[in-house]
């Protein structure tokens, strides 16, 4: 069930955001085309602005997410994946201080032994996440990111 009630809820979801980005462009232009004041079509501008400004917020945030799911599951398929399952987690699921810190020192000295690989970016970013370090976490794996484009590329290229 969840295989169609996902994606479903999903393209309801991008219908709907499509649908408001092109109803506040249009409210915005009417209140540009439409009136005499000044005030008007400053605001109407402002409304057109913001919807672009969201409409590019909303197309970063996707895509973010579609690239962090390529490498999640690119890592997943070679085994790169953190095994956390037997560690010991509060009670809001996050691992026990101690124990990120001690998954964090392994994973750092790994990614010390091999610092441009993508694999090891991955790993370190995701230790930075259970350590609770969000924004390095985003730092490195948009670095892994990068590396396991770079990679892929140099894959084709060798074709």
């Amino acid at each position: 069930m969840d295989r169609v009630v996902k994606p479903a809820v999903m393209v309801l979801t991008a219908i709907g955001l499509a649908v408001a980005f092109c109803y506040l462009l249009f409210l915005g232009w009417s209140m540009i085309a439409g009136s005499e004041h000044l005030a008007m079509k400053g605001l109407g501008a402002g409304i057109i602005l913001l919807t672009i400004v969201g409409a590019w917020a909303t197309w970063a945030i996707l895509r973010n997410g579609l690239e962090l799911q390529r490498i999640s599951a690119a890592a997943a398929a070679e085994g790169a994946e953190l095994d956390i399952s037997d560690l010991p987690h509060r009670p809001s699921g996050r691992l026990e201080h101690e124990v990120a810190d001690e998954l964090f020192d392994r994973v750092s000295a790994e990614y010390q032994a091999s610092p441009e690989d993508w694999r090891t970016n991955y790993r370190l970013a995701r230790a930075y996440d259970h350590a609770g370090d969000r924004v390095r976490a985003r730092e490195v794996m948009r670095t892994a990111i990068a590396l396991r484009e770079a990679e892929l590329s140099g894959q084709a290229a060798a074709r």
